[in-house]
């Protein structure tokens, strides 16, 4: 089955995908502060989240990141985790999804030629400004593959601050690959070499 493979560098980011337990749960618990905080003044809620329901949330999603075995990934900011949140998501391209991105808003058709290292060329969409004050600065990142589709998006709790760290976010969403498990058939009489 395919899944994403990124090289985050530890100094920058701290990996929430499979931090179980105590390993990353402060960064998880405030990155996840961050996001719920932005969703409730985008709802016109004051902003401040719940803390019982960050809490219970910060606990399951390492779980669930688990049962997307691989088809998303998930890092904070390591020096403040409520600064920026970078997921990446490997999505089967099906017609559907292609329908609910052709019909995507007439902000989202800003974007520029962005160039993976392993996804070759793709799209950047950079809302450094959103019109809505209560909306986040975000930044977005797309591949279509023909049978995939890799999304990262990056997502800022400071509008004054996302511009100073959307080097990293580019970065890192460079980085991003699908990988997969192929089985090769073996039969005797055939010599197999390792890649040199």
């Amino acid at each position: 089955m395919p899944r994403l493979q990124a090289d985050a560098d530890p100094s920058t980011w701290v990996a929430v995908t499979g931090s179980l337990g105590l390993r990353g749960r402060r960064h998880r618990k405030a990155a996840i502060r961050m996001l719920l905080s932005q969703g409730s003044r985008m709802m016109g809620g004051a902003g401040r989240p719940n803390g019982v329901l960050a809490w219970a949330i910060s606990q399951a999603a390492p779980l669930m990141m688990r049962r997307a075995d691989g088809r998303l990934l998930v890092w904070v900011w390591k020096d403040d985790p409520e600064l920026l949140v970078v997921m990446a998501q490997l999505q089967d391209l099906t017609p559907q999804l292609r329908a609910a991105r052709a019909m995507m808003p007439i902000e989202y058709d800003d974007t520029e030629s962005f160039r993976g290292a392993y996804l070759g060329m793709g799209e950047r969409l950079v809302i450094d400004l959103p019109p809505q004050p209560a909306t986040p600065p975000f930044a977005t990142y797309t591949w279509d593959t023909g049978a995939h589709l890799v999304t990262v998006t990056a997502v800022s709790g400071d509008r004054e601050r996302f511009r100073t760290v959307l080097g990293a976010a580019d970065a890192l969403a460079r980085s991003v690959r699908i990988i997969d498990d192929l089985r090769v058939g073996e039969t005797t009489g055939v010599l197999r070499l390792d890649p040199a």
